[in-house]
């Protein structure tokens, strides 16, 4: 299951600057709205140094590990829910994401035009706010109106779901996004159908020069005042150091990170972050053939693990056995852990942990 997340934002923040840094596929980047007609969608390997420690005990002769990608969305604008600058198409694209990475623009740079005249991180995201709103408004709207009809004729579903609706209409009128409406698993299904924008989680991206990347700046500061009143995260990032870093090898991108007294880049950053807010685990498989990390729901039993590497694995599943990442890492082999008795044999009510390496035995 590769994760997708959606870069958005204004026009000229960034966007496509910093996914040819994550993705390096290299997408136009241009001085002026709109230069990323479709939307442009890059596969990015997850870095795990989990896997290339297993990878280094059981010389595989593949190693694979798991995907993310990241979608470039080209800048909304005011009017996108009514379809100005294209905006129909965009807002469509970021129903196909399972996370957004709003990227804000906090840099002052005269050179690069701002669609508003000025640098305001907080009316810049609530422009995005309010027409990505807007959209789940019009959405809402309709499924009520639809409903209405099938609520008069006595359907208790109908009204137990048009009353849940009411409530998503009222906290988007109010200019609330829907992932901070407080509501029962159950009673968001009455929406689940509607792929609501506002719904899906999101990561905030502070865009700063890189002279700003160690301490931030009043920008910064302003977008997490605002993010921190919805429990979002920020996350700083210099698309100008992660274009640099993109075009270095591994080695180099150590010794180029002290420099800036980075610990890790932007891109690992964001991953982490997109596998927080998703609750993603990631579990291995380990044999000569190949070694692969694979992603997974935080909370899936061993049956639904088996079922991401084939759907006959959680048909037939029997049984796991599960070998403790630390236990592999001290035993330096399989047959090193079996005979220290560190496999265990688990059933289908198993709970998945992350960093655990798997075996699966099914019924074909």
């Amino acid at each position: 299951m590769a994760l997708r997340c959606g870069i958005v934002g204004l026009p000229n923040v960034g966007k496509s600057t910093l996914f040819n840094a994550l993705s390096n596929a290299k997408a136009e980047a241009a001085n002026f709205p709109f230069c990323t007609i479709e939307p442009n969608v890059g596969v990015i390997t997850v870095p795990d140094e989990r896997l290339q420690m297993l990878a280094e005990l059981v010389h595989p002769q593949k190693v694979l590990p798991t995907v993310i990608e990241f979608v470039d969305i080209a800048g909304l604008v005011k009017g996108a829910s009514k379809g100005e600058g294209l905006g129909n198409k965009f807002l469509a694209n970021i129903r196909e994401v399972d996370a957004i990475i709003h990227v804000v623009r906090c840099f002052e740079n005269d050179n690069i035009v701002h669609v508003a005249g000025r640098v305001d991180p907080v009316f810049d995201k609530e422009i995005i706010d309010t027409e990505l709103q807007l959209k789940d408004l019009e959405s809402v709207e309709k499924k009520i109106g639809r409903l209405e009809k099938i609520a008069k004729s006595g359907d208790a579903g109908a009204r137990k779901d048009l009353a849940i609706l009411q409530q998503y209409k009222e906290w988007l009128e109010s200019g609330q996004n829907a992932r901070g409406i407080v509501l029962t698993d159950d009673e968001k299904t009455a929406v689940a159908d509607l792929f609501l924008l506002t719904a899906k989680p999101v990561i905030y991206v502070a865009n700063v020069e890189e002279d700003d990347i160690q301490s931030g700046n009043e920008n910064v500061d302003a977008l997490k005042a605002i993010a921190d009143k919805e429990g979002a995260e920020v996350i700083m990032v210099s698309a100008s150091i992660e274009s640099q870093i993109a075009e270095l090898e591994a080695e180099e991108r150590e010794m180029f990170l002290e420099e800036y007294g980075l610990s890790e880049s932007g891109l690992h950053k964001l991953i982490k972050a997109s596998y927080q807010i998703l609750d993603l685990i990631t579990y291995f498989t380990a044999g000569e053939k190949e070694v692969r990390a694979w992603t997974i729901r935080r909370g899936w039993k061993a049956p639904q693990a088996a079922g991401v590497i084939h759907t006959d694995f959680e048909r037939g599943f029997i049984k796991a056995e599960v070998i403790k990442l630390q236990d592999y890492e001290k035993y330096k082999t399989e047959l090193g852990c079996r005979e220290a008795g560190k496999i265990a044999i688990e059933g289908k009510d198993y709970l998945v942990k992350d960093g655990d390496i798997m075996h699966f035995r099914f019924n074909v």
